[in-house]
Formats: C-alpha cells, structure tokens, sequence
C-alpha cells in the first residue's frame, strides 16, 4: 500500500511456538543521503496455535491465531493488509557458506554477477531445501580480494563468497500455505535470527563481530554476524516452553500453574535469602493437600539443567563453526530469566548483554520486550533486503531472476 507521502504500508508476521506476532508499519520514502527509522502504526498478538517448535501441526488452529492476531494489528492501524513479510524459523532452518564461480571475457559485467548468484542458489537449494536467504560476503577476482563492486573490472573468473539459509521445502509450504488461507500474499520470506539480530543490535555490533540468541518459546536460534556480514544461523528446538515442562514434571503441577512459578520465582544465580525465601503453589488435582512449597534455591536447581544443556550447545556450535568469541547478545521470552545474561557468560569467550528491540516510533509498551524482538526486526529486514541479501520466497513481485536484477542495481 502507497501512501500519499511516498511512503508504504507493509505487514510483519512472526508465527511463533509461543505467540503470534502482527506489525503494521509505515516504510518512510527514501531520500538520497536520509535515512528515517519505520514507524509502526499497529500491533497484534495471539497465543499460538497449532504449532510446535515452530512447526505446524494444525492447519486450522494455526489459521486462526494468525487471523485473530492481524485482525487486532489493523484494527489498531486503521488499515487492511493484502500482504505480509514473514519471518521463518520452522524446517530445519540452517546456514551455508561456500563459493560461487563464473568464467570471465574480459571484464565483470551485470550478467556476469548474475550468473555467479543464479548458480549459488541452485547449489544452496539442493536435496529438497528452499532458499530463504542469500547474502554475498565478498567478492574475489583470479582469487584476490575484488572489493565491493568488482564491474568493469579484467578478470579470468569471478568468485563470490555467499552465505546462504534454507529450510526443508514441507515445513516451508505449510507455512506459506496457511498464511494465504488467511487472503495475504506472502510479500517475503525473512530468516527469524536475522531479523531478531537486526532489532536488537547496532551496526557497529555488527560490524565488530556479534551473535545473537533468541531464546523464544519452542525454539532457540542464533545469528552470528562477522565484519558487519550475516555469517551463520541456527535452530534449536529447545525453548521456554520446555524449562515450564521441568518444573511442571517436578513439581507435579500443572503446566499453567508451572509457567506462573517460571515467571514469578525462577532465577538462574542464586542468593543467599533463596535459601529461606519459600513460595506457595498448588500441585496437580489429583493430589491430597491443597498447596505445596518450594525454596527459590531448590528452583533454580530445576531450572539449571535445561539452561546448561542448550547454552553448552550453543557455545559447541558457534566454535565448530569458527564464529566463537565477541559479544553475545541475548534475547528472546526465555532470555529475561533472573540473572541469565551473567549465568550465559560463563559460556562464552566475551561479554553478554540482554537484547531489547530498538525504540521505533508508535512502538508500544508491552512490544518493546525481548519476547518481539524477531517481529520488529522484520521491519528493519525489509529494506535491509534490498541492499545486500536475497530472499527465496517467490512472492508476487516476480521471479528469482528479475529479482537479482533488482538487487544488482540497488546493491552498487
């Protein structure tokens, strides 16, 4: 949707194990040399339905979150949506990095990047995987460094470094699917860690080396960001949702009265008081008293060992992959556990900070939680996306092709 100003209307969906999320922003018209932040005009939100670990399992359940909660998003913005952008974490989402070549006549030319990013998406979507996103690192002529903008330059070849993410092509379509069930064109597809890492870091983060934990309700994933580039991602089907699990099999209460204690009483230090500082909840109808008590201390002792497993997996991967060390920013529901940011840098080789998305206009309290963090960022990946990343959905806009024209021509 244009607006008179020149600026544009545009959705932001994150279909999450814990919640969905709806935005409504307001894309201000670019000016040469000014840039202004997006405002956002309306937001939704639902418990979610139909998913698990971010995959959906129910057509219809899902279907109606999602209905429910861009209702409530353009009811508040005063507008009606025909499509959104869609951030994705379900399908095994996982990164690539690699290579792609093309033989040079002469000097580079358009059609030759062309070509060079047409053959690294048919290597990044092989074996039944989608592109969901396509970033160029770097670009190398005969092997040495070809700087940002290699046309016009004489080479015999043309490499580029790429970072690719992909998603198994089921999980992919179901999502798509359902979200057109709803009469909303999918605009675009963004990587959910990337456009997390976007709402809660700066460019400078970025640019110094940063990895991003969104610690979310069903999943945990990571961005890891290196000379201002996306270099790698990650899905973990551990989240929020499975510590609620620990202590309602403990404790033997239900799964409400397990996620209330969480909020309330959880804590990853412990103090000297938690000894003594006992709190009172009720146990599973079938038991014989009316309430039981716990120690925060005992608490935090259920609570550690799910915490230790996936932070030590994790701090694993992220060496294994060469992007260990630097700062560490977590966000995420799960991540506002008492004491969590200081607990994580046990784990990792640099400091860890508690990630909150940044402060856009109209953003309202209660969205400015860590907990939408994924759902803001979509509106700073959006026009992100078009200077240096290619997304894979297939959205009304044209073909893959037509859209690495467009890329090229904005990215030099």
């Amino acid at each position: 949707m244009r607006l008179r100003s020149g600026g544009e209307i545009i959705g932001a969906l994150d279909v999450g194990s814990n919640k969905v999320a709806c935005l409504i922003f307001e894309m201000p018209a670019t000016r040469a040399g000014q840039t202004s932040a997006p405002r956002i005009l309306g937001v939704g939100h639902q418990r979610s339905r139909g998913l698990k670990s971010g995959v959906i399992t129910d057509a219809n359940e899902a279907e109606t979150a999602i209905r429910s909660a861009v209702a409530q998003a353009e009811r508040t913005a005063g507008v009606t949506l025909q499509s959104v952008y869609a951030a994705i974490t379900c399908g095994r989402l996982s990164s690539l990095s690699f290579a792609a070549h093309a033989q040079i006549e002469g000097s580079v030319r358009d059609g030759d990047i062309a070509r060079v990013f047409e053959g690294a998406r048919a290597y990044a979507e092989r074996g039944d995987r989608t592109l969901v996103h396509m970033n160029r690192k770097a670009f190398r002529l005969d092997g040495a460094a070809g700087g940002d903008d290699p046309r016009g330059l004489a080479a015999a070849k043309l490499t580029a470094d790429m970072h690719a993410v992909t998603a198994d092509v089921g999980a992919f379509a179901n999502l798509m699917h359902v979200v057109e069930r709803c009469h909303l064109n999918v605009a675009g597809l963004v990587a959910a860690p990337y456009a997390s890492a976007l709402a809660v870091t700066s460019e400078d983060e970025r640019r110094f080396g940063v990895t991003v934990i969104d610690m979310g309700g069903g999943t945990t994933t990571w961005a890891a960001f290196h000379e201002g580039q996306f270099a790698n991602c990650e899905v973990l089907a551990t989240g929020g949702h499975h510590l609620t699990f620990d202590i309602a099999q403990i404790l033997r209460c239900s799964l409400a009265e397990a996620e209330r204690i969480k909020a309330l009483y959880a804590s990853m230090v412990n103090a000297k008081s938690d000894v003594s500082d006992r709190f009172s909840f009720s146990p599973s109808p079938s038991a014989e008293c009316g309430f039981h008590q716990m120690s925060r201390a005992d608490l935090c002792e259920v609570v550690r060992p799910r915490i230790d497993a996936l932070l030590q997996t994790i701090a694993t991967k992220l060496k294994a992959s060469g992007n260990g060390g630097g700062q560490v920013v977590l966000t995420g529901g799960a991540s506002q556990l008492v004491g969590m940011a200081a607990y994580a840098a046990e784990y990792f080789d640099g400091p860890v900070r508690l990630g909150r998305p940044q402060a856009l206009p109209g953003l309202a309290t209660g969205a400015d939680s860590p907990a939408f963090a994924s759902v803001v960022g979509l509106g700073l990946a959006v026009p992100d996306s078009g200077s240096d990343a290619l997304d894979g959905s297939q959205g009304p806009s044209g073909g893959y092709l037509s859209r690495v024209g467009r890329w090229i021509g904005s990215s030099f």
